[in-house]
């Protein structure tokens, strides 16, 4: 049995993916129990690895360092990949305001952990990392070490350390701030939502379908294009039935009659002014039009050829070439409407409206190939890696700052990886991923990470503790409820701010997907991931900017 003995404390590249591996299932399976239905989920595997670190299954520090940056790389560069649509868009829709709050969050936290460390005497580079564990903030721990290292030529196991006694009551503790806030304030959230309804507040994502009966004089005899133009709204006219019963399809220089019964497509806070300003409802749902349009059918087209990825919808003449309209574009589950200067991506399903020969030749033209969406964009993937390893080494200097800090390799492929999710298809560079793919990426990376950062933790963790790393739970603890607490309290009192979007501002600000899950199982909504994912790049790049800030002013 030598050979087990020699795979299990050994060293060579089998030991080591063997304890990687190991550390990984082991972790993976315990982050499925629970304590009072919340868990700390995969951060067991950091635990795991500490454990078998501390008792001497251990693996080279080559293949340590490079498994923990490049599981780093692979976690920040699908989370970039991921929530950059949503990023960019949430600016048109009051994102500023959220990501002031949520960068008053992340600098009172560095604050605050200053604090700490003047009146406790803790070494500021040991509270950097409870700072990162307190925040739950894998990629803001990775440039810490990564910062350290670089500067002083060694590794400073207190990081690590901090990180994984804070960690726990960094989960905890964010849940516990957003059940005292809905305390203080006594949210009722079925009434909070209601107002929300009447205030338009709800679906600004969704769209309607209605059927108008036209009433009003002044866009009788008026072209289709000429009626966009009246209304200051955001709608799509996809067909018109004449008086006679006649359906036709409707493009810009269609006109509108007096009894015209027009198929409308809007977002569902610009439905009611359309519908008044043209006319009033009819009782005709999709399929009733379905009925009517005997010539016409209605299908939902998948993106799927490269040379359309990026081009505006107008750009395409759809209406002229092929004799279709296009009402909706579906984008990550999200409707939005079909405006001429709307730029498609690859994955957008696009509902289209037209006979069935015409469809054939739009399918053909879009793609619609399901299989071809399954193949992996691996050259763009690695080339936003290369380019963002690349921004990430490029030293910037600050003031009068010892050393110039680096975006490093969590802050690179982040902003990279958001910049491709927006501007990628301009240079041909295609980032779709399908879920599942982005979810496998995103899992993997941060599993070799944790795994990594505890092997490389457990040699002493126990001293330490038994040293005073106990206090750091509780430092842990201020560091994680004192910001939100105070930022989600003014928010809410003077800024005005619904509790749903708090509740995702505190997770958001804090990168803690588990108090989301708490946060999406209490609101009867879908605005606390709004407001999550709306703040949580800003928040990730401000985590790892400061980690490095914090540990050149302790060198």
């Amino acid at each position: 049995m030598e050979w087990l003995s020699d795979l299990i404390f050994g060293s060579g590249v089998a030991h080591n993916i063997f304890i990687i591996a190991i550390t990984i299932a082991v972790g993976i399976s315990l982050s499925k129990l629970k304590i009072k239905g919340v868990s700390i989920g995969i951060t067991w595997i950091l635990f795991v690895g500490i454990a078998l670190s501390h008792f001497g299954m251990r693996i080279d520090d080559t293949t340590l360092h490079f498994a923990k940056e490049f599981g780093l790389i692979l976690f920040i560069y699908s989370v970039g990949i991921q929530v950059g649509p949503s990023f960019f868009s949430s600016f048109k829709r009051g994102g500023v305001k959220l990501n002031l709050w949520a960068t008053a969050i992340v600098l009172l936290g560095v604050v605050t952990t200053y604090a700490i460390h003047l009146i406790t005497g803790t070494d500021l580079t040991t509270m950097v990392g409870v700072l990162s564990g307190a925040v739950t903030n894998t990629p803001g721990l990775g440039a810490a070490q990564q910062a350290y290292t670089d500067t002083v030529g060694a590794s400073d196991p207190t990081i690590a350390l901090g990180y994984a006694v804070a960690y726990p009551l960094g989960v905890i503790g964010l849940i516990m701030a957003m059940i005292i806030m809905k305390a203080i304030f006594r949210v009722d959230y079925e009434k909070e939502n209601k107002r929300l309804e009447e205030e338009n507040v709800i679906n600004t994502h969704t769209t309607d379908s209605v059927s108008v009966k036209v009433n009003n004089p002044q866009i009788v005899g008026r072209k289709v294009l000429d009626v966009r133009r009246l209304i200051n709204r955001s709608f799509v006219i996809s067909r018109i039935m004449r008086a006679d019963g006649e359906v036709i399809l409707a493009d810009g220089q269609s006109t509108i009659k007096e009894g015209d019964i027009i198929y409308i497509v809007s977002p569902t806070a610009d439905t009611e002014a359309v519908v008044a300003y043209i006319g009033t409802e009819v009782e005709m749902d999709r399929e009733t039009w379905k009925e009517k349009s005997t010539e016409l059918v209605s299908r939902r087209i998948v993106i799927t050829r490269p040379e359309i990825n990026g081009k505006q919808l107008g750009a395409l003449k759809l209406r002229t070439n092929f004799g279709v309209n296009i009402t909706r574009v579906n984008r990550a589950g999200v409707d939005l409407i079909a405006a001429p200067n709307l730029e498609l991506n690859i994955g957008d399903r696009v509902t289209v409206v037209g006979s069935e020969l015409a469809l054939q030749d739009v399918s053909r033209m879009l793609g619609n190939s399901l299989k071809r969406l399954r193949e992996p964009n691996l050259v763009t993937m690695f080339v936003g890696i290369l380019l963002g390893v690349l921004i990430g080494m490029i030293p910037m200097q600050i003031g009068s700052m010892p050393q110039p800090i680096k975006l490093g390799l969590a802050g690179g492929p982040l902003i990279v990886a958001l910049l491709l999710s927006r501007f990628g298809p301009h240079f041909r560079l295609i980032p779709y991923t399908t879920v599942s793919a982005n979810l496998m990426l995103r899992e993997t990376g941060i599993a070799l990470f944790l795994a990594s950062v505890g092997l490389g933790a457990g040699e002493g963790f126990v001293e330490t503790i038994a040293d005073g790393g106990y206090k750091w739970i509780l430092y842990g603890f201020i560091i994680t409820v004192v910001p939100v607490m105070i930022v989600g309290f003014c928010a809410r009192k003077w800024g005005k701010m619904d509790f749903f979007s708090v509740q995702g501002l505190m997770a958001g600000s804090m990168t803690n997907p588990l108090a989301l899950s708490f946060a999406n199982s209490s609101a009867p909504n879908d605005i606390p991931a709004v407001s999550y994912s709306t703040v949580y790049p800003l928040t990730m790049f401000l985590r790892v900017l400061t980690a490095q800030v914090l540990i050149l002013m302790a060198i």
